[in-house]
């Protein structure tokens, strides 16, 4: 790849924003907003501080190899370190799925289900780097929570992040599988399980940086749920939700296996209007 140079002096961000932008177009479905990231992240400051004053910064030397990074589909989140989701930005890095704004779904559907009394105790299975166990501890200050996760690595990220937030008092997190050995019951149960069929082709940003282990569940997506659902009847406690993301074809095999459990089920839709959580809960 040859090597990147953008225009120096006051007045050049907005040309290298430019440049970038249509360089990045080649990897990214969001190149403008990639390049006012990754200007952001090198210049030290916010991405809402530069949109206000472009001309106010000079360009700096390594927002070319910020950039360079992108070219080769490194995602976005693993340069800059970090990925915001719902209230709280959260700590990434190789080895850990990304949080994804689809899974915002899962806690506006809690909030709902919760309007009127709070959960006060969460579980989350498969909580990657703490994304969605963090996010509703953050939305429900009285509530605590357990985070389980195969991956060391990614409970490793789930840890930093609970305590960057000030939330490692009301948070555990351990190592296991799925629900095994969980004991105890819990208002709010949230899982965001791998639900790609194997032999389905991802973006380069994806199959190339972020766990295949976290993505792909057997031959049709489903292998997780099957394993999962069956635990959750008595690890749900009155009156409580368990949410489920699933991919967005999947939402009839998913209910039929969490109907099967014995569940109510619902589905709520994304901001792209696609299936994204099944909300179980015990039949009236």
């Amino acid at each position: 790849m040859a090597e990147i140079s953008f225009p120096e002096g006051k007045g050049g961000v907005r040309a290298a924003l430019r440049d970038a932008a249509q360089r990045l177009a080649a990897v990214s479905d969001t190149p403008r907003l990639d390049a006012e990231l990754l200007m952001a992240h090198a210049l030290g400051i916010e991405r809402e501080r530069l949109l206000l004053d472009p001309s106010g910064h000079i360009v700096p030397d390594d927002f070319a190899l910020l950039v360079e990074r992108r070219l080769r589909h490194e995602p976005v989140a693993y340069i800059l370190g970090y990925r915001d989701f719902w209230t709280i930005r959260l700590g990434v890095g190789p080895g850990v799925l990304i949080p994804r704004p689809d899974s915002e779904t899962l806690i506006a559907a809690a909030a709902d289900h919760f309007a009127t009394e709070p959960p006060r105790w969460i579980l989350d299975l498969g909580t990657g780097p703490g994304t969605l166990l963090l996010a509703a501890l953050a939305q429900w200050p009285e509530a605590n929570g357990l985070g389980i996760d195969a991956s060391e690595a990614a409970l490793d990220y789930a840890r930093a992040n609970a305590k960057a937030l000030g939330l490692a008092g009301r948070a555990a997190f351990r190592t296991g599988d799925w629900a095994a050995g969980v004991e105890g019951q819990f208002d709010l149960i949230l899982c965001n399980p791998p639900y790609i069929a194997d032999a389905e082709q991802l973006m380069p940003d994806v199959a190339e940086h972020e766990p295949a282990g976290a993505l792909f569940a057997g031959a049709d997506g489903l292998d997780d749920y099957r394993r999962i659902v069956p635990d959750l009847p008595h690890l749900l406690a009155p009156g409580g939700v368990a949410i489920l993301e699933i991919g967005a074809t999947q939402h009839i095999s998913v209910a039929s296996l969490a109907e099967a459990a014995g569940f109510a089920v619902q589905c709520r839709r994304d901001l792209g209007n696609r299936d994204r959580a099944l909300m179980l809960t015990r039949p009236a």
